[in-house]
């Protein structure tokens, strides 16, 4: 077992052999949209881009799911199409699954990639002196609470549809043939939990910059109108003891502590490598920018500083 439990990574690892490891992983939720379709199709694109997040390929995936005895078949089969049409997106086979009643239905996958050893993606290995590359924009969870709300406005709710729905594929591939040191997905800790697993796990001080961190379309209006989760709440509570939160905006807090569906990779890797990946990351057509730096750690240990 490369990786297991003890480093909370995006996905496990076993090694079959010195030229290939399995990579496992599984998520599900409850519906975040109403279009059952999308639902099935952000579902498994959340579950699948933590292969994606260990530098790994897709091989196949398994439906998991729960749903009311009384769901109309039309909807279980749209929620199951969306999530099939991802995995073939993902050149993958979806290989069966299973199913059980509940009153909420919930849906995702277990995934299992492939990757070489040497190509393997850590969130533990950062280095003084990298950059930090961000390649989504952070704000879903209080766009999913604006929509559930009714009061988000139809531009914002396709726009941040469409990022829920992207595979990290396109930018994990790109990535490839640079010096990566750590990399993961930003998911339900948030931008600040993710970088601190990053920054604790490596033994490092991470530097995130505020000013820097792209916001989804809206995001600012619905936070000035008091959208947000629980999960943000919760995040900020338990991350509080490593950032200090007191000082920030309702906004800033936002960009921290909101938790994420399907965000995009967080990617540490030397100074002299940045503007090459961005480079290659926007002829990938994946949007991008330098969020943070990674710095040897503080006499307080290992964690994550803000600057505006």
């Amino acid at each position: 077992m490369l990786v297991g439990l003890e480093k909370a990574d995006d996905a496990a690892v076993y090694l079959l052999n010195e030229d290939q490891a399995i990579v496992q992983t599984l998520d599900f939720f409850a519906p975040l949209v109403d279009d059952p379709y999308t639902y099935g199709a952000i579902a498994a694109a959340n579950a699948l881009n933590d292969v994606y997040a260990m530098g790994a390929d897709l091989l196949f995936a398994l439906n998991i799911a729960a749903f009311p005895e009384d769901l109309p078949t039309d909807v279980v089969a749209a929620i199951l199409a969306g999530g099939a049409d991802k995995v073939r997106q993902a050149d993958g086979v979806l290989a069966g699954g299973h199913t059980i009643i509940d009153e909420e239905p919930k849906y995702g996958l277990a995934a299992t990639g492939m990757v070489h050893p040497s190509q393997l993606r850590l969130n533990s290995a950062a280095q003084p002196g990298d950059a930090l590359v961000l390649t989504k924009r952070i704000g879903t969870g209080v766009l999913i609470d604006a929509i559930q709300g009714l009061s988000a406005e139809p531009e914002h709710e396709a726009a941040v549809v469409a990022q829920m729905s992207a595979l990290n594929r396109a930018a994990a591939e790109a990535s490839r043939d640079f010096d990566v040191h750590a990399l993961t997905d930003i998911t339900g800790f948030g931008l600040a939990g993710h970088s601190f697993e990053i920054a604790q796990n490596s033994g490092m001080q991470v530097v995130l910059s505020l000013a820097a961190v792209p916001m989804v379309a809206g995001l600012a209006g619905y936070v000035a109108q008091g959208a947000q989760t629980g999960g943000q709440g919760r995040n900020r509570e338990y991350f509080d003891k490593q950032i200090d939160s007191s000082e920030l905006t309702d906004l800033e807090a936002a960009l921290l502590f909101d938790p994420q569906t399907c965000g995009g990779l967080l990617i540490a890797l030397p100074e002299a490598e940045v503007e090459p990946l961005q480079a290659r990351l926007s002829e990938a057509g994946v949007e991008n920018w330098r969020v943070g730096s990674v710095e040897a750690a503080a006499d307080s240990g290992a964690g994550v500083r803000v600057i505006d």
